[in-house]
């Protein structure tokens, strides 16, 4: 997909216990995520965009592939900011997923948010209005 300046590729997650957090706060911030490029995870997909109307690209369910599929993203510089609302209080079956997904994000320099106030903080921020200027990691070590 073309990208204008200042456009971000966003992707959204939220595990199941977190997806009615991650409706509200689309709803909240959704003029400020409406000129984007989003993607997420088919469930939170699916409800956010009925929630808010947002044009989101839908991978599959996270323990079905989404989170591979958003890994491999995040891998090929696709992906700006992740928005991962996570509970850290449950466990989850394809937990090996999630953990290799922030893993590889953090590996590639993209923005993580794992919960609400640090979703408001990156939102907010001078810096989400500006061209994205991260770049992947070229090698390790």
């Amino acid at each position: 997909m073309p990208q204008r300046p200042n456009q971000k590729r966003i992707a959204l997650v939220a595990h199941d216990q977190k997806k009615a957090e991650m409706i509200a706060w689309s709803k909240h911030h959704i003029k400020r995520l409406e000129p984007h490029l989003l993607w997420a995870t088919g469930t939170t997909g699916n409800q956010v965009t009925e929630a808010t109307g947002l044009k989101i690209n839908l991978l599959k369910s996270g323990p079905l592939g989404g989170d591979q599929q958003l890994g491999a993203m995040i891998v090929e510089g696709e992906i700006d900011i992740l928005f991962f609302f996570t509970d850290p209080l449950s466990s989850m079956p394809h937990d090996v997923d999630v953990k290799a997904l922030l893993r590889i994000s953090t590996l590639q320099q993209t923005v993580i948010a794992c919960n609400r106030a640090t979703a408001d903080y990156v939102i907010l921020s001078d810096l989400f209005r500006r061209p994205s200027e991260v770049s992947a990691l070229s090698s390790v070590m």
